[in-house]
């Protein structure tokens, strides 16, 4: 079979910056073993697979190692690919049918907007391990994504671009992943992160839509403001737009497409 396959840099608009996301084609009798396979194959820290459904297009999302429940940059790359081989008119919004329920993308010039879930942060009382595996000393913890993730804040945005995590250490704890944030430093942001998946096979991903879910309440409430401009300090670095309402959470990214290919296996 043959099976169409982009790559695209998601959360930025310039090659080899951003997440870089894979997006698949397959048919629609594809399981999830060969699409394991796929994502295992392309070891990026999500591939995408779409196909077409009524009223939009079913939407899973697959990291090397698992399939996952909500993937922010992989959904903004198949927004974009729609978008761009003209799979959908610019004026009509993209309908994901997802593992978390129905996501939607709209195009707005050269930005993608996303409507996803907010996902609130609670104080919680941290695996000990958890900041010495991160470095840190004490400081504030906070649990999102229904329990599966951890925030934890710190006093500085210095303090998050320099993080060094042991990530053994790290794997000895119960999580999916771990975002660690400060108010930003640099002008023209509000906030910066960066976020840490070893549990998934992803040790950092470079831009990650999905724990601005969180981070964008968070901020929002912390900052007063109810629009936010957002960097992941990955080496690879991103930008979102971020805009809590309610249980709802807009994000906004650009992307683009790094190549393109035929999967024949």
């Amino acid at each position: 079979m043959t099976v169409e396959l982009y790559q695209v840099d998601a959360f930025t608009a310039h090659p080899f910056a951003g997440n870089p996301a894979a997006v698949c084609f397959p048919p629609e009798t594809a399981d999830a073993a060969w699409m394991q396979a796929v994502a295992a194959e392309m070891n990026l820290s999500e591939t995408a697979f779409l196909w077409p459904r009524e009223e939009g297009y079913t939407l899973r999302w697959f990291t090397p190692a698992a399939e996952v429940n909500l993937c922010g940059h992989a959904t903004l790359a198949s927004a974009h690919v729609l978008y761009e081989t003209n799979r959908l008119p610019p004026e009509t919004p993209a309908r994901f049918h997802t593992r978390s329920g129905l996501l939607s993308a709209s195009l707005d010039r050269d930005w993608i907007e996303m409507d996803f879930p907010a996902l609130p942060a609670q104080t919680v009382i941290a695996p000990p391990e958890l900041l010495g595996a991160l470095g840190l000393k004490e400081d504030p913890v906070y649990t999102g994504f229904d329990g599966e993730d951890y925030l934890v804040v710190v006093d500085g945005e210095a303090i998050v671009r320099a993080l060094q995590p042991d990530f053994p250490a790290l794997l000895a704890i119960e999580s999916r992943g771990v975002s660690v944030t400060s108010r930003a430093s640099t002008a023209g942001f509000d906030f910066v992160s960066r976020f840490f998946a070893p549990w998934v096979g992803v040790n950092e991903d470079p831009v990650t839509g999905s724990a601005h879910c969180c981070l964008g309440p968070y901020w929002a409430e912390q900052l007063g403001k109810e629009t936010l401009r957002a960097y992941q300090a990955s080496p690879r670095g991103g930008v979102l737009q971020v805009r809590p309402a309610g249980d709802r959470v807009t994000l906004r990214g650009q992307a683009v497409t790094v190549f393109t290919a035929n999967l024949l296996a």
